[in-house]
């Protein structure tokens, strides 16, 4: 088998073979005319290399798996040397995985203190949201907790739920105090958990897509997110963009400026509907379902 037949039935490319033929894994001979020409368990070989080299293992520390193949033995997953080369890369994976962990945890803390910074003010009023029924969503990007970009003045076809909402707690963390009695800043958690339970739901009543919004930083909705087990990405407006540019109600306490409570749906691009105000959070998602259902039938 020459090395360009190798590459093309395993999937390689031929520098890759001539390396793995420079550390003595893969090993051709030679014809007269100076050609190589693999023998067929060459392709056994290259499939464990690159098998193992997926599970983060290095060429060199392929050796022992590919060397028993070679040697004509199928038992290279319990040989000594093969569980050693398991366990370090584990070991090693483990601790990439702390460092990683500990960065993001980090960083985490920096948008959390970052957020302190939200804009501040006195409560706004804003326009009337049921006056933003027909307007253009606005072209506002930014990244949402799955790390994708958004860009609300181009959701894509079809229909977008965007629930807004003021903030949620970490689990052994207060809220402020006065956002305890201030009407509207309670229960975003629940709603979260009940548009999560629903989400497939919302999405066959005819929903294309759902996100949520509010003015917490990404390390707060990344944990809702992962707490949660949330199937649809949040998305972090500390600066309060969207607001300023629907003019969309806000309320302040504590020197934090947060999002009234209200949910868009966004049709193509356009508010077609806005649900304010949601004097019962948790159900709200049921009201969804009911509002789309509606439309989908009116639209046979």
């Amino acid at each position: 088998m020459r090395v360009g037949e190798l590459a093309r039935r395993t999937g390689t490319t031929v520098r890759a073979l001539r390396y793995y033929e420079s550390a003595g894994l893969v090993v051709p001979r030679r014809l007269s005319n100076g050609y190589r020409d693999y023998d067929p368990i060459a392709l056994r070989l290259v499939a464990q290399i690159r098998e193992l080299m997926a599970l983060g293992l290095s060429v060199e520390e392929t050796r022992p798996f590919v060397e028993s193949i070679a040697d004509g033995s199928d038992d290279s997953d319990v040989c000594a040397a093969a569980l050693a080369t398991y366990r370090s890369t584990v070991a090693t994976m483990q601790e990439r995985i702390g460092k990683l962990t500990a960065q993001r945890n980090e960083l985490d803390a920096r948008l959390d203190a970052a957020a302190t910074q939200v804009v501040t003010g006195a409560s706004v009023a804003g326009a009337n949201p049921a006056d933003l029924v027909g307007t253009p969503l606005p072209s506002l990007s930014f990244y949402a907790t799955d790390g994708r970009p958004v860009d609300l003045g181009a959701l894509g076809p079809g229909r977008s739920v965007i629930f807004v909402y003021p903030l949620t707690g970490r689990p052994g963390v207060d809220l402020p105090k006065s956002l305890l009695e201030i009407h509207g800043a309670q229960g975003s958690t629940e709603q979260a958990t009940w548009l999560r339970d629903h989400h497939t739901e919302i999405l066959t009543a005819g929903a294309a897509r759902v996100y949520g919004l509010s003015a917490q930083s990404t390390g707060y909705q990344r944990e809702l997110v992962h707490r949660l087990r949330l199937p649809y990405p949040l998305i972090p407006d500390p600066r309060l963009t969207l607001a300023d540019a629907l003019r969309l109600p806000t309320l302040t306490t504590d020197d934090m400026t947060l999002y009234q409570r209200l949910t868009l749906i966004v049709a193509d691009g356009v508010v077609e509907h806005v649900f304010h105000p949601i004097p019962e959070p948790a159900s709200h998602a049921l009201e969804v379902m009911r509002w789309l259902t509606k439309r989908r039938q009116a639209a046979r």
